[in-house]
């Protein structure tokens, strides 16, 4: 199965921590300040790092990084 955005829902953000869940159950944490998407609210379980880049990551880039990472 290929992933796309249309499979993650987005559950909002709280305290500056993004949440997406998988049509199938999996959630998903980002903070602007991480490098990493987290599989878990704490951070310390990354799934996939982000590339850095000169401009901070967007909830946007996070959300195709996840899709990325399903898509492995």
């Amino acid at each position: 199965m290929k992933y796309s955005l249309g499979d993650l829902v987005y559950q909002g953000e709280t305290s500056g921590v993004h949440n997406w869940d998988t049509l199938a159950g999996t959630s998903f944490y980002w903070h602007p300040d991480w490098l990493h998407i987290a599989e878990n609210m704490t951070g310390h379980t990354p799934a996939i790092a982000m590339e850095p880049s000169d401009s901070k990551p967007t909830k946007d880039d996070a959300a195709a990084v996840i899709v990325k990472h399903l898509n492995k």
